[in-house]
């Protein structure tokens, strides 16, 4: 999810910074003046949601001091400087301090607005990145992630809990686009090595050698551990684990049976193995495979989570939604069946990308559901999938979809709620306990 970025412009003469901000709010960006260095840094920290433009020259903390504070708060905080004319020497000092770049007067402000959305541009990555390093070490954020009501998610849940505690070495299997890499970020965050390392290597993005250097060393530049020593006492991630070869698959099992139990480098390998005719078991040394999967955990294809497909619809397209500046999509009845009832190849990955494409086709006043998902199948219809429901379930779950689409909208309004939907309080207090939704969630 985006977020808006601030420009904090700091200069003591006020001309000068009514003048940068006059320009870069014209230019979009969300400006905030202040006439000393003392006066920003009483609101900018560590996570200060934008970047700082600063003048060298200004009394009492100079720009230099307080590039040298901005740095120790937060070194990837973007600080463009602004020098006066033979003050460049100063400026390439600042580079040098940790300055994402300097301006010298009189600039163009073409270039400062250029300069101000690259540097934007960079602290949005710095935040959001910092923001999913924390997201995946908190078994509580990752397992609200695995949304969903359904037997098999409930099921999918203690597991986790239950094979995170026991940290014994794991194999992850499943359809592609399920969720295995984050359900093994989750295994790691709930259990006791939570706050260790998590080391994650693709086996099929690299060659035998590289492989083999790696995972084992040494490493040419001679600066780095190999994996298997950089996630000691850690979580070790192997993800499409059918694609190592049986030279390393070998080297690995080595290191396995010498670590003894409890592991010091636990190992949680996921399969991406596509297929029909092959599982994990078949490309995999035996011995290796029962290591890996003394602990397993399969999970299941989206077809097979009922209504939790109209509740990720729902939560996806609102947040593409306020990502995008318009409304979501409202799902209608027919809608909200064909969504149940398709094949779902590429599962929740394949959600995703219906849920984003859906709310820019309403932004735009055209197209439907029934379209995206026939243009993501080959066949000139939209496939169902052969599992056949009773009309009961695909009534209930979207009048599940329908009180919780409408309660969000009003934020927990019962009342509101109750108008628009034509329904008594008993009526409505009977349907929401019986489909699991609190009033206290909406406001």
């Amino acid at each position: 999810m985006s977020r808006s970025m601030k420009i904090a412009i700091v200069d003591d003469e006020q001309d000068m910074r009514q003048s940068i901000s006059q320009w870069l709010a014209l230019s979009g960006f969300d400006t905030e003046t202040y006439a000393s260095a003392q006066d920003a840094l009483k609101v900018i920290g560590p996570e200060f949601p934008g970047i700082v433009v600063s003048d060298i020259k200004m009394p009492g903390m100079d720009g230099m001091a307080f590039l040298k504070k901005l740095m120790s708060l937060d070194s990837t905080l973007p600080v463009i400087m602004i020098t006066g004319h033979g003050d460049v020497p100063m400026a390439v000092e600042a580079m040098q301090l940790g300055a994402y770049d300097f301006l010298e007067k009189p600039f163009n402000p073409d270039r400062m607005t250029e300069l101000a959305k690259r540097a934007s541009q960079t602290r949005r990555l710095q935040l959001d990145n910092r923001a999913l390093r924390r997201e995946l070490s908190d078994g509580t954020v990752l397992m609200k992630k695995l949304i969903g009501s359904s037997p098999v998610m409930e099921r999918l849940r203690e597991d986790i809990l239950d094979l995170g505690q026991a940290d014994g070495h794991v194999l992850i299997d499943g359809e592609t686009g399920t969720g295995k890499t984050l359900v093994a970020h989750a295994l790691h965050a709930v259990g006791p090595r939570a706050g260790k390392k998590f080391v994650q290597l693709s086996c099929a993005a690299h060659d035998e050698d590289t492989l083999a250097a790696k995972l084992f060393g040494p490493i040419s530049d001679g600066t780095t551990l190999p994996l298997i020593e950089e996630a000691r006492g850690g979580t070790l991630c192997l993800e499409d684990i059918e694609a190592l070869p049986q030279t390393l698959q070998a080297r690995l099992l080595t290191v396995i049976n010498e670590q003894g139990s409890p592991a010091e480098t636990r190992i949680i390998a996921v399969s991406n193995l596509q297929e029909q005719d092959k599982t994990c078991e078949d490309v995999l040394r035996p011995d290796l495979f029962y290591r890996l999967a003394a602990m397993r955990i399969t999970l299941p294809p989206l077809r097979q989570r009922g209504e939790d497909i109209l509740t990720l619809f729902t939560r996806l397209s609102d947040q593409f939604a306020e990502e995008y500046g318009c409304d979501a999509p409202e799902v209608s009845a027919q809608e909200a069946a064909q969504l149940l009832q398709a094949p779902w190849p590429g599962n929740v990955r394949q959600l995703i990308n219906v849920a984003e494409r859906a709310v820019l086709q309403n932004r735009r006043g055209s197209g439907t559901i029934a379209s995206l998902l026939m243009a993501d199948n080959e066949e000139t219809q939209p496939v169902m999938t052969t599992e056949g429901k009773p009309l009961k379930e695909y009534v209930e779950a979207f009048e599940r979809m329908l009180i919780d689409n409408t309660m969000r909208r009003h934020k927990g309004s019962i009342v509101n709620v109750m108008d628009e939907l034509c329904l008594p309080r008993r009526t409505l207090n009977e349907k929401m306990a019986k489909y699991g939704l609190s009033r206290s969630d909406y406001l």
